[in-house]
């Protein structure tokens, strides 16, 4: 499970990216589609059309990390993010784990816990407590 402190955000953009792109193309991509700065040490995670490879980009302080992963059978699922209209969507760290185990987040349930309302109001996705 990735262990990351509660400052750090996780966006994922919800169309596909082409794979091909590196360091300062998914750099473009955060400052452009996403709307974020890239240097804020938040992770960025972009996906390719047929959902089998996920790339997160992220800003340490001294440089760029990108991880890579690619899946040798089945699909991330990304149903999910198609809620809304927004061209990101911002998930947890504990729902990014999931995300890349090939948890389907739709059927997961999210028992009440406290919320100071930062989190509700800029996130859309199936962990929402309603």
């Amino acid at each position: 499970m990735l262990s990351l402190p509660p400052s750090v955000r996780i966006f994922v953009a919800r169309a596909p990216t082409d794979m091909r792109k590196a360091f300062d193309g998914l750099s473009g991509l955060v400052n452009d589609v996403i709307r974020e700065d890239v240097f804020s040490g938040h992770l960025f995670v972009f996906v390719n059309r047929r959902k089998d490879r996920v790339k997160v980009l992220w800003w340490d302080r001294t440089g760029f990390w990108l991880l890579y992963k690619r899946l040798e059978k089945g699909t991330l699922p990304m149903q999910w993010l198609s809620f809304g209209d927004q061209e990101c969507v911002e998930m947890t760290s504990s729902e990014l784990t999931a995300f890349l185990e090939g948890i389907d987040l739709r059927r997961a349930k999210r028992l009440p816990r406290y919320d100071d309302g930062r989190m509700s109001k800029n996130r859309r996705g199936p962990a929402e407590v309603h």
